[in-house]
């Protein structure tokens, strides 16, 4: 159980529901923290909440029978994920890792279940939830096939800036190079370099501390 206050600043898709259906949520929400390259679930999993990042860095992703691991997703932090399988009652189709230590919040499935049969304000939001993981998923199989490195690195960048996934996410994300990498499915040198021609081109600007974005379109629409 958290505070409504808590919910609300943690769980965007909360801001719209009633009081009464805010209040119920935030009693089926408890956290937990996962460290760096820990597995918060597996492929086949069957787990029983829905799953938002507070604080850190994850990644979906899965291995093909033939051994080469794909990556479909980075979840940053506001970002929740989890609710087809929760629907549809099936196992998870994805391992989900945790690139720094993270911190989750977990709704009790339940309740998740709850709000989907009574909440027509959660319902809009999971729509719209929906239709952009659904338009992420299909343009991760285009990067696979017909993008090079420096373009899939940054087409990833600026789906961590999405703002229906992150509202109010900014222009300036707390995340390195290696953690790039893992996302991109490059080297940390190839990550390197892929980001320097990406602030060559004036897209975005490297720090200590992350990278800030400069051109979320240019991203979106890069080609080396």
């Amino acid at each position: 159980m958290i505070a409504v206050e808590t919910l609300l600043r943690i769980a965007h898709w909360s801001r719209d529901l009633s009081d009464d259906e805010r209040a119920r949520a935030a009693r089926a929400v408890t956290e937990k923290t996962v460290q760096r390259g820990a597995y918060v679930c597996h492929l086949g999993d069957r787990l029983d909440c829905w799953v938002g990042n507070v604080d850190g860095l994850l990644k979906l992703s899965t291995v093909a029978r033939n051994g080469k691991a794909m990556t479909f997703a980075g979840i940053a932090a506001g970002g929740w994920f989890g609710e087809g399988s929760l629907i549809k009652n099936e196992p998870r189709r994805y391992d989900v890792i945790a690139l720094r230590d993270t911190r989750l919040a977990l709704l009790d499935k339940p309740t998740f279940l709850w709000l989907y049969e009574n909440s027509a304000a959660f319902n809009r939001f999971l729509v719209g939830h929906f239709n952009e993981r659904l338009s992420q998923f299909m343009a991760q199989v285009e990067f696979e096939r017909t993008l090079n490195a420096t373009e899939r690195l940054a087409r990833n960048i600026a789906w961590l800036f999405n703002p229906v996934f992150y509202p109010g996410v900014g222009s300036h994300l707390r995340i390195s190079q290696e953690e790039i990498g893992l996302l991109s499915g490059l080297s940390r040198q190839s990550a390197n370099q892929s980001l320097r021609l990406l602030e060559d081109a004036g897209l975005i600007v490297v720090d200590a501390g992350g990278i800030t974005v400069r051109n979320i379109r240019g991203l979106e629409r890069f080609e080396s």
